[in-house]
């Protein structure tokens, strides 16, 4: 459109370097850093991002970045990437805790694992998925549960799946003042009725439907609308036909962002691949042969090397040999601990 993009990192002028000195404490691992304007691993903190923020990036045509976490240190990874917006995600189910589908998910479950993302999760915006069986029933079932999301599971809004039939439902949660963003298309948690996890939009009829849904959707008050597994030409044109970002997964490159699972970008599921999935790394491959050479070490006494272990003054280990064992030679002593 013309329009630069926005920068929301705050730049950070040193007029002289700083030099800090700590004191020394007896840790067995370093205490985490407190600085105000610097994280733990030296990156640059991050204005938070907010509801308003992600309004500005539409407005401005600036793609919206969006990845799953379901846990402390997904949540501190997306944290640090620089992505905009992080996703306490159903898929969870399946990919940390092994289901078979994203319905056998309770709402205490995802309740954990949100407040396990948000410590982690400080700066992007936080959204949590409201699971199977937890808000369709009623208009007031949905308020109830997407209160708990926001009063228990500290995230800052709440994402359900369905269209026009759930259009009720979600005006009743923005009412009473919980962000909402809507998903239609391929919605995993209705796949059984769906036959599988199969694409949508594929006829006239289906894509009329999903232009239909994503309208009521918008009337409703969704912030945003995720759209998934459907044709890019229609994900394309949905988009422009709506006044709030749409954030695609396998839905094309027009969508206003994108989103996907952490677990299947980097390689860590085990059962299959998405065809909309890019593969950025292969985790498992690396973290399976790192956790091999660790018990080839312990088996062989590799590990521990000298260097992992902590000394003792040798007066005070001297002390303690004359206490427990007075009769002994000190140096078969030492022997013996080094066998």
């Amino acid at each position: 459109m013309g329009i630069k993009p926005i920068s929301f990192n705050p730049t950070i002028h040193l007029t002289k370097p700083q030099i800090i000195i700590s004191p020394v404490r007896f840790y067995s691992s370093p205490p985490i850093s407190s600085s105000s304007s610097i994280d733990s691993q030296g990156a640059t903190k991050r204005s938070k991002v907010t509801i308003k923020t992600i309004g500005r990036m539409y407005r401005h045509n600036e793609p919206i970045s969006v990845m799953t976490a379901q846990d402390y240190p997904s949540g501190m990874l997306v944290d640090r990437s620089g992505i905009d917006m992080c996703l306490v995600g159903d898929s969870l189910a399946m990919v940390a805790l092994g289901y078979e589908s994203t319905t056998s998910l309770t709402v205490d479950e995802m309740l954990h694992h949100c407040r396990a993302v948000a410590r982690g999760s400080k700066n992007p915006f936080l959204v949590g998925d409201l699971p199977f069986g937890s808000f369709e029933a009623s208009p007031v079932d949905a308020v109830r549960v997407a209160q708990r999301f926001i009063k228990e599971g500290n995230v800052e809004a709440v994402k359900l799946e369905g269209g026009l039939e759930m259009a009720e439902h979600i005006k009743a949660i923005t009412r009473v003042g919980v962000p909402v963003m809507g998903h239609i298309g391929l919605t995993p948690q209705r796949s059984s009725a769906l036959g599988g996890f199969r694409v949508q939009g594929k006829t006239c009829k289906q894509a009329q439907r999903l232009l239909a849904d994503a309208l009521a959707l918008q009337e409703a008050g969704v912030f945003a609308l995720v759209l998934e597994a459907m044709p890019a030409e229609i994900a394309g044109y949905i988009t422009s036909k709506l006044k709030v970002p749409t954030i695609g997964i396998g839905a094309g490159v027009n969508c206003s962002g994108q989103v996907l699972v952490m677990n299947d970008i980097m390689g860590l599921f085990d059962r299959f691949v998405p065809k909309f999935t890019k593969e950025y790394a292969n985790l498992n491959e690396i973290i399976t042969n790192g956790l091999k050479e660790y018990n080839n070490d312990v088996k062989s006494r590799s590990f521990p090397e000298q260097k992992h272990t902590y000394p003792i003054d040798p007066v005070q280990l001297e002390k303690f040999w004359q206490a427990v064992e007075p009769d002994h030679d000190t140096e078969k002593k030492k022997r013996a601990v080094v066998a």
